[in-house]
């Protein structure tokens, strides 16, 4: 696991999933690994009520009702659609759900203007047909298929990203279960390929990319919905922020610490501006960043990167605020004044009224906007 840049989660997690099966003796839908009750516990962590002679890492973290509803869709073979903002935590959660499954989360379509029925369904191996005539040997199937063929979870990432044409192959795939080879009538080979027991798909969609792509009526009766939402409680945001950044720095074998009165600044940095973007009259008065989780996990990450390579290899107030506006600031001048309106409404007051880091944080901002200026 060592020489891969970003191991799956089913590397990563190997030990863990291991244990699970081994003293899993619950019964399991269709061949699935685990349980979904060892699905569930593998995703949000063990607590002492469970009775397990060793600790499991919490993974994803929200509420777990959403893992719930999403575990008992799988187990019925519907298909699952993650939506939510940006940064809320849907390809992660969709990963975890496939590692504890059927321990193979990579077979992944990634939805864009360009995915065609082929990334869903096959494709040819052009110099064995010249050679050879079509053929199932011959043939590339999707990861899609792959996962039907192994009666494993396929994943289709950003479903609303991808044209109508693509949707509908999708629609005969949920419905049917089974994918059509016309090229391969004449050959007498078996012109059908059928899922087995297990397959499933798990899709996610960007709720801010409605209208792109809309999903049809048809599409939506295939799909179970759940709705990921921002993470809004402070204490579960820190949560989640520590987790990664821990993760990032065994990565990069970094003897770091982060402060808990910086991390209690970014947060509320991000909480101020959300409350500000929520009270924006007009997108000209809103960042164009999300200001997601996984954004405020960016800011930290770039902040304590530098500080290892660049700075004293200490967090700073002053560091983690020039990485705060060089992340949002994506728009120019738009983000820079809105930044530059914060600064000087919101953390030039508290910084007198409450001090500690906050000077040093406004300081650290008012710099890295006049750099950008």
């Amino acid at each position: 696991m060592s020489d891969l840049l970003r191991a799956p989660a089913e590397i990563k997690y190997a030990e863990e999933l291991d244990w699970l099966e081994s003293i899993d003796d619950n019964p399991k839908p269709f061949s699935w690994r685990l349980s979904p009750k060892m699905v569930r516990l593998f995703i949000l962590g063990s607590e002492r009520s469970d009775g397990l002679d060793r600790e499991i890492s919490q993974k994803w973290f929200g509420d777990r009702s959403f893992v719930e509803r999403s575990i008992v869709t799988l187990a019925s073979d519907r298909g699952l659609l993650l939506i939510g903002d940006p940064g809320t935590g849907k390809s992660w959660l969709a990963e975890l759900l496939s590692a504890a499954i059927c321990r193979n989360s990579t077979l992944v379509v990634q939805g864009t203007a360009g995915t065609t029925e082929d990334h869903i369904k096959y494709s040819w191996n052009v110099s064995m047909v010249i050679a050879k005539g079509q053929s199932r040997e011959s043939m590339i199937p999707s990861p899609i298929m792959t996962a039907m063929e192994a009666g494993a979870i396929g994943r289709f990432e950003e479903l609303t990203r991808s044209t109508s044409d693509v949707q509908d192959a999708l629609i005969s795939i949920l419905s049917e279960k089974y994918i059509s080879v016309p090229e391969l009538e004449s050959s007498g080979s078996d012109n059908i390929v059928f899922a087995k027991p297990g397959f499933s798909i798990i899709a996610t969609a960007n709720s801010r990319d409605r209208g792109v792509n809309d999903l049809s009526s048809a599409l939506k009766r295939r799909f179970n919905f759940v709705r990921i939402p921002v993470v809004t409680n402070k204490k579960s945001e820190a949560e989640i922020v520590r987790f990664r950044t821990e993760e990032l720095l065994r990565r990069h074998a970094i003897d770091l610490d982060v402060p808990p009165t910086l991390l209690d600044v970014l947060l509320q940095s991000f909480a101020d501006l959300r409350a500000s973007a929520a009270a924006a009259s007009s997108d000209d008065e809103k960042l164009e960043s999300a200001l997601s989780t996984a954004e405020q996990i960016g800011v930290l990450e770039d902040a304590v990167l530098h500080s290892n390579f660049f700075g004293e290899r200490a967090l700073t107030a002053r560091t983690l605020a020039s990485s705060l506006v060089g992340s949002l600031a994506r728009r120019e001048p738009e983000d820079l004044a809105i930044l530059n309106k914060y600064l000087h409404g919101v953390v030039e007051p508290r910084s007198k009224e409450e001090g500690g880091s906050w000077p040093e944080f406004l300081e650290g901002g008012r710099d890295a906007i006049a750099t950008l200026a």
